[in-house]
């Protein structure tokens, strides 16, 4: 999903709005052939809120490697702030016991 939402911004500057909408919506619905059955099969292993977090921090991860080498956007330490906040977020979310 990112770069079906942030590719377009570097790749199809000169396209016209439309033309990157329908480029970023045909990415897009590959990636969701694979996140629909990727959702129905975690759910069997983690709860609703464990998955979302987990969904999450892959996007953050992923967002943060294309940034850096696609965008050439520089790495700040705002970056490790942020993972760390995902890593909080995360062990608030395993750590709690199921009913």
């Amino acid at each position: 999903m990112t770069f079906a939402w942030y590719g377009h911004l570097k790749d199809l500057k000169a396209a016209p709005l439309w033309i990157a909408i329908v480029v970023s919506w045909a990415i897009a619905f590959f990636e969701y052939c694979f996140q629909v059955p990727a959702n129905r099969i975690g759910v069997t292993y983690f709860s609703l809120p464990q998955l979302k977090v987990l969904q999450e921090i892959i996007t953050m991860l992923v967002f943060a490697g294309f940034s850096v080498a696609y965008m050439k956007v520089p790495l700040t330490r705002n970056y490790f702030f942020a993972a760390m906040l995902l890593a909080g977020a995360a062990y608030l979310i395993f750590s709690e016991k199921p009913r």
